[in-house]
């Protein structure tokens, strides 16, 4: 008797689930495929909408989705940034650094719309992964471990088995709430951030981006995309003001993302002076623009239990100074994935928690204290009705501490 038990094929091994498909999700997804290693990505929302307003993608992290191949289809929608100035809000220069290639890196930084990107990276997933392993309408409600596989529930009463489950989702993530309930949850600064994106004459040579004023009341600008003209550029600017203290709660999460109002976010805009730029115009051409509360969560103990992690906001939300949100996401994404074709599961989770946290850690607790941004904080407390000689209220020696070991900080420089 022949025993057909012998010529079975072995089981294929079970994927790592991924839930939540934003732009670390589909960092890692692609990062797996690259690896051979089967993953599938389970968006909770029913369709996926190019949603939000710019972002910056630091040098580190574009060098990983180079990697991908991502680079030429990121490149034409964004922007190599050359410039970061950091000015006061009479627009004095506090501090200017050259970006990207233009400081010698080896990848450009790359302003971009966050929607626009987010399609870049869902394309990919799309084309390489296939749509059976890129799926939407996916709400994880819970899970459970056994043995060498943990099983992902979902809204809707399906559940899929996998070797592993990373929580991408977010920082309102199901997953972190499930693993550590005791979490403070959500923390607002008291500050609101009002961001816009509009087609708007280049300013200078259109790569430039500056960040003016203080923590209490703060102006962003930076170009994002191409406009339809060579003298225009897709342009992303965020406003911010104190309207708050610590003390309050977050604003619910409806408010969030909600449209802006002029009358609220203009006697902010015209305390700002800066040479070349009609800021008040741009805010007042603006169709429609957005009010976010800047907010984050207290760093974690740990982010891994067995064969389930955490990864990008559900690990580490921090405040959008420095650029690093997206950014710490990919680089999280890229380790994960490599650790995961190196290592057994379990292994290779608790190695990139191990490096991964600490990092994140120390970068979401800098941006507290206002991360490279704190250059425009404390030239403001000295000076607060402007300057005329920048080195009799700061030595250059003290900004360049500042900017550098932030830069040290998130990986930018070695």
């Amino acid at each position: 008797m022949v025993d057909h038990r012998r010529h079975r094929k072995p089981a294929p091994p079970a994927p790592i689930l991924i839930a939540g498909g934003g732009i670390g999700g589909l960092t890692l997804a692609l990062s797996l495929h690259e690896r051979g290693i089967p993953c599938m990505v389970l968006e909770a929302a029913k369709e996926v909408r190019q949603l939000g307003v710019g972002i910056n993608t630091l040098t580190n992290a574009i060098r990983e989705l180079a990697a991908l191949g991502l680079l030429p289809a990121l490149d034409a929608i964004a922007i190599r940034t050359r410039e970061l100035r950091y000015l006061d809000r009479f627009g004095n220069r506090i501090w200017t650094e050259a970006r990207g290639l233009h400081a010698g890196h080896d990848s450009p930084q790359l302003s971009i719309h966050r929607g626009r990107m987010h399609g870049v990276l869902w394309q990919a997933a799309m084309e390489r992964l296939g749509p059976q392993a890129v799926r939407t309408n996916m709400r994880l409600v819970g899970f459970a471990q056994s043995g060498a596989s943990v099983t992902a529930n979902f809204a809707d009463g399906s559940s899929i088995r996998g070797s592993a489950l990373i929580g991408c989702d977010g920082i309102h993530s199901m997953l972190r709430q499930s693993m550590h309930p005791e979490d403070g949850g959500i923390r607002w600064n008291g500050i609101q951030m009002w961001r816009g994106a509009i087609e708007w004459p280049a300013y200078e040579t259109g790569d430039v981006m500056f960040v003016a004023g203080d923590m209490k009341e703060k102006l962003v600008f930076y170009p994002i995309g191409r406009g339809s003209t060579e003298g225009t550029r897709l342009t992303n600017w965020v406003v911010c003001a104190q309207i708050g203290d610590a003390t309050r709660p977050p604003p619910r999460r409806e408010d969030w993302a909600r449209p802006g109002l002029l009358e609220e976010v203009l006697p902010h805009v015209q305390r700002f002076r800066v040479p070349g730029l009609d800021v008040e115009a741009m805010v007042r051409a603006t169709p429609e623009f957005f009010e976010y509360p800047m907010c984050d969560r207290d760093p974690l103990p740990f982010w891994t239990q067995g064969r389930v992690t955490l990864l990008g906001d559900a690990a580490h939300a921090m405040y959008p100074t420095g650029s690093n949100g997206a950014s710490q996401a990919i680089i999280d994404a890229r380790l994960l994935a490599r650790l995961l074709a190196e290592q057994p599961v379990e292994a290779a989770l608790a190695a990139y928690e191990a490096e991964r946290l600490p990092a994140t850690r120390d970068i979401a607790l800098s941006n507290r204290k206002g991360g490279p941004e704190r250059v425009v904080d404390v030239v403001s407390e000295r000076a607060p009705d402007g300057f005329t000689d920048l080195n009799a209220v700061i030595a250059h020696e003290e900004l360049a501490a500042i900017a550098r070991g932030y830069a040290k900080l998130a990986g930018m420089v070695r």
